[in-house]
């Protein structure tokens, strides 16, 4: 019988010494113990453990037990006597086992746990491995933060609940396992706030920085990826608590305000390691990303943060944030991109925001991400707010800075949508400089002349893809059309007929044989479809595009007629707004000319 076995062991070894235990007696107690737990005399395992006779050997031998000990736990039901009898002996075992053994094989079991049981195993594991902690002298803060970096490693693979009902099923024990981390990390960092208070210089400099490392990880997971927004039926937001829980720390340990500044001190580690060097950095870059949007959209920690900053202040201190984040493709990431963004400018009074600002690369570098949102991205709704807080970034800028990044957009957008809005805010702040009374230079005379060679041109003259450009052109051909009818009621303040020739030159002329060529074109590609459409109908013929290397529908002889007549349409409209500038252009050269 298993207890039998375990009792004969046990009083052998009672009548030696310490120091004389063999490996053999390891084994033998290992097999006996494990024996009893499985064979479910888990009651009779406790008498022996609880012994007074037996506290030597439990300090030595105790710790073989973790793994068979979780096993069973796991195996019996939460009502279950035997698992409440499992549970005590692991409560035993943190009392009397030698610190160090323990804490290797607590945190071996938790290494060695994987898929739905990693949660389970940690919360069952984190307080017999915190007693043990406290109990440990030499190397406390290394073991600490080994336990700590063991535990997040291990919950990092597994995938964050994000929406109501995956937060409220917890399916894994993600979140109850996330707070319960927390409550575990909580007499360390008393512990340190304790030196810190006695002494102007904290002691525990070492353990300080292994818990500093723990809150910089739970930033980048679960928090990043995490949703952080109030939701209505959950009365504790597990993640906003945890979140809470992490700023909490930073503030105790003095760290919370030195993190939000940390990109301006121009420090950071050396490591020999470059490959490793780069992750270090991109892993510090999301966690302090992260940081920033629980402080200034969540505002977690708000009160403590200092209201001496000015708002262009705190925009320069976030764009490096905001960056970071608006580069990541998920969601729940993109989003806090956004949000952090539209916060910051929010701040702002419009044209408050000096054009000196886009001497720094992320004032130039978000804009253009936000392009790229705008234009790639598969999610409507995030694509319209990307438009929105783009055109809320150019409103915060004084004049010299709009014309700067409007000129900056204009040459890498690649994007004709993007380029057209950028126009059609163009002619909005000529519209300002010629109806205000206040000098606005960059608008008017050369700056504007300047500006417009951009602007009014074809990439690839005659020959520019019309169709794929169609916004940009109608944009600037209506900016052309406003000017040529502003102009001589402002007194050419503008300038635009001191460079007229030369928009003919580079972007009418062009333009209209461009026009001439596209449509004669697509007009005998109707012409042929309309021929061959009895044959293609009688034969079923379709046509197969592909975009951007994927396989669309196939398309039938009517669906490209459609398409067709469509691009048709297109070009006359073009040619409608071209015909009205053109004309307006000979009315006013004529009127010109017979003054003279």
């Amino acid at each position: 019988m298993a207890v039998d076995e375990l009792q004969a062991i046990i009083q052998r070894c009672q009548i030696l010494e310490e120091a004389d235990f063999k490996g053999e007696d390891f084994n033998l107690f290992q097999v006996a113990g494990q024996k009893c737990l499985e064979d479910g005399y888990a009651a009779q395992l406790l008498e022996v453990i609880q012994n007074e006779k037996n506290k030597v050997i439990i300090k030595n031998m105790g710790w073989n037990l973790i793994s068979p000990l979780v096993r069973c736990i796991f195996m019996y039901k939460q009502e279950d006597d035997k698992r409440e009898h499992c549970l005590r002996i692991l409560d035993q075992l943190a009392q009397l086992c030698n610190p160090k053994e323990l804490f290797l094989g607590l945190l071996e079991q938790i290494e060695q746990t994987s898929g739905e049981q990693v949660c389970q195993t940690v919360m069952l594991l984190l307080q017999p491995l915190q007693t043990v902690l406290l109990k440990l002298q030499n190397k406390k803060a290394y073991s600490v933060g080994l336990s700590l970096a063991m535990v997040m490693n291990q919950l990092t693979p597994l995938p964050v609940p994000y929406t109501k009902q995956q937060i409220q099923e917890d399916k894994l024990g993600l979140c109850q396992c996330c707070n319960a981390v927390v409550d575990f990390a909580k007499p360390f960092v008393n512990e340190v706030v304790k030196n810190m208070e006695k002494s102007s210089e904290c002691n525990d400099m070492e353990l300080k920085e292994e818990l500093i490392k723990f809150c910089m990880k739970s930033l980048k997971y679960p928090l990043l990826t995490a949703q952080l927004e109030q939701l209505e039926g959950i009365e504790e937001h597990p993640f906003r608590h945890f979140a809470t829980e992490i700023i909490d720390i930073l503030w105790n340990l003095g760290e919370l305000i030195p993190l939000m500044f940390v990109h301006h001190k121009g420090k950071s580690p050396h490591w020999e390691d470059e490959e490793f060097a780069d992750t270090e950095r991109k892993n510090s870059a999301d966690s302090l990303a992260c940081l920033s949007y629980l402080m200034f959209v969540q505002h977690f920690g708000v009160e403590c943060f200092p209201v001496v900053f000015s708002p262009s202040y705190l925009l320069l201190c976030n764009m490096t944030h905001i960056e970071v984040l608006l580069k990541r493709t998920e969601e729940s990431v993109l989003s806090k991109g956004l949000d952090l963004f539209e916060s910051c400018l929010l701040r702002l009074e419009d044209n408050s925001l000096l054009h000196h600002y886009l001497e720094f690369r992320h004032f130039i570098n978000v804009p253009q991400d936000l392009v790229k949102i705008m234009t790639l991205c598969p999610m409507e709704p995030m694509r319209k707010k990307s438009l929105n807080i783009l055109q809320l970034f150019i409103d915060k800028f004084d004049t010299e800075g709009k014309y700067t990044l409007f000129r900056c957009l204009l040459k890498t957008s690649n994007h004709a949508g993007v380029e057209g809005y950028i126009i059609k805010n163009i002619k909005d702040q000529i519209h300002l400089a010629l109806t205000k009374e206040y000098d606005n230079i960059w608008f008017t005379g050369h700056h504007l002349i300047s500006l417009l060679d951009l602007v009014l041109s074809l990439p690839e003259g005659a020959e520019t893809d019309l169709l794929q450009n169609s916004d940009r052109i109608m944009a600037s051909l209506n900016l052309l059309r406003y000017l040529v009818i502003k102009d001589c009621e402002s007194d050419h303040q503008a300038g635009v007929w001191s460079t007229l020739g030369k928009i003919e030159q580079n972007f009418l002329k062009p333009l209209r044989v461009g026009l001439n060529m596209s449509k004669t074109h697509y007009e005998a590609e109707i012409k042929n479809k309309k021929e061959n459409r009895k044959e293609a109908h009688s034969s079923n013929t379709v046509c197969s595009v592909t975009v951007s290397g994927e396989k669309m529908p196939p398309m039938t002889t009517g669906m490209q007629l459609q398409v067709l007549h469509s691009a048709l349409f297109t070009f006359d409209l073009i040619e409608s707004v071209l015909a009205r500038v053109e004309e307006l252009i000979e009315v006013k050269t004529k009127a010109v000319m017979d003054e003279n």
